[in-house]
């Protein structure tokens, strides 16, 4: 898109790409301040957190001189209730950079082909955007096991995931755009969204124990 002079038709500025509605929305979702002191009984969970998402965007030459390639994203998995949401909150609230909050069931359109779209208006509004961190919250609600029978619904998810796969490790890399994602129910994922190159770090949540809920108080 470019701007052009009415009489002349001479390029005069190089305009930003349109955003998505729906994406603009979800780039304006405010995380809040959310430090990581607040949250107690995590520990282990929040360092494993910051090496997967805070140490590749506020330290990228570690990788470099290592040789490493820096992890895209991580999984955050357990039951409901334990601080998935509220552990994606404190990153994005420490971190100084862009926030896309996805809820994955909203994705979801009647109309074929337009949840694929907003896939890639998304990772293209991210990369566009960089530093940027994606949360998708209940990815199993576009991230389930593909299979050959279903309903055109359910195709229509399955394409929605195929786009979702292509973007994470298409031929366009994702460079300082993180993904986080978060569900409940892991058993029900398809592999193909949990091998490493795509979610390199699986990170349980699990109920409180006795320290935690004294860590918590």
């Amino acid at each position: 898109r470019v701007a052009l002079d009415m009489t002349t038709l001479t390029i005069m500025r190089y305009l930003p790409r349109e955003v998505d509605p729906l994406v603009y929305n979800m780039s304006h979702e405010d995380p809040g301040n959310v430090s990581y002191s607040e949250i107690g009984g995590l520990s282990e969970q929040i360092r494993e957190l910051r090496e997967v998402i805070e140490l590749p965007l506020t330290n990228p030459e570690l990788f470099q001189r290592v040789g490493i390639i820096p992890p895209k994203g991580c999984l955050l998995y357990g039951p409901p209730g334990t601080g998935k949401t509220l552990l994606a909150r404190a990153v994005a609230s420490q971190l100084d950079c862009n926030f896309l909050k996805v809820v994955s069931s909203s994705i979801v359109d009647k109309y074929i082909g337009e949840s694929a779209r907003l896939i890639r208006e998304m990772f293209n509004y991210a990369r566009d955007h960089q530093p940027c961190i994606i949360f998708m919250d209940e990815i199993d609600a576009i991230g389930g096991r593909r299979f050959s029978e279903g309903t055109s619904a359910d195709r229509e998810i399955q394409r929605t995931l195929m786009e979702l796969l292509n973007q994470m490790d298409g031929f366009d890399t994702l460079h300082r755009v993180k993904m986080i994602m978060a569900t409940n129910r892991p058993d029900t994922l398809d592999p193909a969204l949990l091998r490493p190159g795509r979610l390199d770090r699986k990170i349980h949540i699990d109920l409180p124990n006795e320290q935690a809920r004294l860590d918590i108080l």
